[in-house]
């Protein structure tokens, strides 16, 4: 029997939706969010991360770290960020323009010769999603899960599947959601510093602001190496436990370890202009429509998204969807920021298409909720 993913990896690492808009309910608190997504809407556990305009962080979880038993939650637990990875990869890429290294309106085959078929596609047209490539994951999607979740792929493998399908629109013409992008991105780093692109996330971010439990996993490496909840995926023989996988087929598009603390201090970092000169910060903050992909007032910018709050003003964050996790947040104009984990995708759990959209719903309004002043 194939052991396929039944609509799970398709939308692998999309933190993308056409979702109702997140309401915060009145009178609540993330402890009461967090408990409503473990009992509610059935995502085995909840991790999430305040952190205030000082820096001060709050840690705060809901349910249990393995299905079926009652195993605390490790609060500030390791989780896979999955297309966090964008906003890292983004914001080397930034850097690299900063030094004058890249430049955003250059078409990408300038720098890696025949990468693509069409020569207009440029670097911000695959920061922005607007490049019209096709997304490899859909494609990956037709394999064995097996075969996929501890298989390796070499980086232009991936790209190779992207450019085996026809694009979806003209370069430019309008977003377009697509992993492929960010594999070019990925090897963009790799050509310009002659590293690995691991090795220049680490250097660049990770070390500069001492995330302590972030990082990018080694060559072959499935394991999750710090404390860490189980994470649970539908398959074709239900729901498995997948925590154990290769992140390769997510590269530079979404293979980050993190967790709901660091992520805070990442989004936060960047947006007070730690990490960039303010001129490329206002670069990566210049957004596209989003063609309805995102949830309502989601807009897209270069590897970060901005999303309107309830109560008034944005937030700025990315989030990211793997088998087994996840990852939702960002940060506000005056620093404060929230990040929440799960450790199942919507739809994992819930038996209708209608209750997974509500458990999805019902994570952005746990973020909506924090965000507007829920303790």
């Amino acid at each position: 029997m194939k052991k396929t993913i039944t609509g799970v990896l398709a939308a692998a690492m999309l933190f993308t939706g056409t979702a109702g808009m997140a309401m915060a309910a009145p009178a609540d608190t993330v402890q009461t969010r967090l408990d409503g997504l473990t009992e509610q809407h059935r995502f085995p556990a909840a991790l999430a991360t305040t952190t205030d305009v000082n820096g001060k962080a709050k840690h705060q979880v809901a349910g249990t770290a393995e299905l079926g038993k009652r195993v605390p939650v490790p609060k500030n637990g390791q989780v896979r960020a999955g297309s966090n990875t964008k906003a890292f990869v983004a914001t080397v890429v930034m850097q690299l323009v900063a030094e004058k290294k890249v430049r955003l309106d250059e078409p990408i085959n300038k720098y890696l010769p025949k990468a693509v078929k069409d020569d207009r596609i440029t670097v911000r047209q695959l920061l922005n999603h607007t490049s019209g490539l096709a997304n490899y994951t859909q494609y990956l999607a037709l394999g064995e899960f097996d075969e996929l979740r501890h298989r390796y792929y070499e980086p232009r493998e991936l790209l190779d599947i992207g450019n085996a399908h026809p694009p979806t629109n003209e370069p430019g013409e309008k977003f377009k959601y697509s992993n492929t992008n960010y594999v070019l991105l990925g090897l963009l780093i790799q050509k310009i510093t002659g590293r690995p692109v691991a090795e220049n996330v680490d250097q660049r971010i990770i070390q500069k602001l001492k995330l302590k439990d972030t990082y990018w996993p080694g060559t072959g490496e499935q394991d999750i190496n710090g404390k860490h909840p189980r994470g649970y995926a539908k398959t074709g023989n239900g729901v498995e436990d997948v925590t154990e996988l290769d992140p390769s087929w997510g590269w530079a598009a979404g293979q980050i370890i993190s967790t709901t603390k660091d992520l805070n201090a990442f989004y936060r970092g960047l947006l007070k202009g730690d990490l960039l000169p303010r001129t490329q910060l206002d670069e990566m903050r210049k957004t596209v429509d989003t063609n309805g992909e995102m949830w309502p007032g989601g807009e897209y910018g270069l590897g970060i998204a901005s999303t309107p709050l309830t109560c008034g003003g944005r937030y700025w964050g990315h989030g990211g969807d793997i088998p087994g996790y996840e990852t939702r947040g960002g940060v506000t104009e005056d620093g404060r920021a929230f990040s929440v984990a799960l450790t199942a995708l919507p739809g994992t759990f819930q038996d209708t298409p209608e209750e997974a959209m509500k458990a999805h719903d019902a994570v952005l309004a746990t973020v909506d909720s924090a965000l507007c002043g829920a303790k």
